[in-house]
């Protein structure tokens, strides 16, 4: 089949094939009742997928030692993907408490969160493969981009690092203001339905309402594309093959939805993460002048660097905190 950007078609279909079986499992089988998940299934399930994604990547080294896998860019695909997906699975746990307080803000039981987060998937599969496709296209036509997304990675590296954090207040999220002055909102949840047909209090008319579960999913996609911004720039400095960057990207994401409902109740633990994350972003940005400026730095020592960085973080957060009682909770537990 001929090829789509830089692969054959057969491989996109493939992977594609691969999440949607991964997630009819997950909505029909393992989550066809509503039900709150506890810390121990969210463990089972985030392992499942991470063993997963872990035999994904083991594929993409294989077929590449093998020569059945080329990269665009001539880096080593496993590593690439391994560096990637790391980076990613990191970065995202940041979603994890904005996750939370959304959820929160609109009111969603446990029992129907899962639900929800699965369904996003389907639209970060989209958001996200836009996102890589305009980026590997502005990379192959003006290669100065890349030189952008190290300093923009420079830059947010050392904002994290200077700047405190705050809690964002989701009630004047635009997004929010936006959809409930242009559609028609229900006041409660209708179970796990995103929309529902009653009547409108104006005219009577039986009409179709969206509910606080859909703007609950419209915000939270909106959250992940935001963070996107970091994310993809990073791995893109990585590798510029797009399926590598594309492969890793949502493998990640896929098991950070089962990790939330673990991670939810012990974020405080990872409170100093941030620091870890900002030095990689910061180390990236770096890369990749000294790639184009110097000689190309070993795609190991990227690696290397990466995971120690955020083992690094890990412990000292979990250390740090250790005599810490948790101070944010999970108000969808409510």
């Amino acid at each position: 089949m001929s090829g789509f950007l830089g692969k054959p078609v057969w491989m996109w279909l493939g992977f594609l094939a691969i999440i949607i079986a991964l997630l009819a499992f997950d909505l029909g089988i393992w989550h066809k009742d509503d039900k709150e998940m506890g810390v121990s299934e969210s463990l089972w399930l985030s392992a499942f997928y991470i063993a997963f994604a872990m035999a994904f990547g083991a594929y993409i080294w294989w077929a590449y030692e093998t020569g059945r896998l080329v990269t665009e860019d001539g880096t080593h695909a496993g590593i690439a993907y391994f560096t990637g997906f790391f980076i990613e699975k990191a970065l995202s746990i940041d979603n994890v408490f904005v996750i939370s307080m959304i959820f929160g803000f609109f009111a969603v039981p446990r029992k129907y969160q899962y639900r929800a987060l699965v369904w996003g998937i389907l639209a970060v599969i989209v958001l996200r493969g836009l996102m890589i496709a305009l980026g590997a296209a502005l990379v192959q036509q003006y290669s100065w981009v890349l030189y952008i997304f190290g300093a923009f990675l420079i830059a947010t590296g050392i904002k994290m690092l200077v700047v405190p954090e705050s809690d964002p207040d989701v009630s004047k999220n635009p997004v929010v203001r936006f959809m409930r002055k242009h559609m028609r909102v229900t006041d409660k949840l209708h179970d796990q339905k995103f929309f529902v047909r009653q009547p409108d209090p104006a005219t009577g008319k039986v009409v179709l309402f969206a509910t606080p579960l859909f703007l609950a999913l419209v915000v939270i996609n909106v959250a992940d594309l935001i963070f996107a911004v970091d994310s993809v720039p990073a791995i893109f400095a990585i590798t510029t093959d797009t399926f590598i960057v594309y492969t890793a990207n949502i493998m990640a994401i896929l098991g950070l939805r089962a990790l939330y409902f673990a991670l939810a109740a012990m974020v405080h633990r990872f409170q100093y993460l941030k620091y870890a994350l900002a030095m990689i972003l910061v180390f990236i940005g770096l890369k990749i002048f000294w790639n184009e400026m110097v000689g190309k730095l070993n795609p190991a020592i990227s690696l290397g660097v990466t995971l120690a960085l955020i083992l690094g973080g890990v412990l000292y957060s979990l250390w740090k905190t250790r005599n810490d009682q948790p101070e944010l909770r999970d108000k969808a537990a409510e």
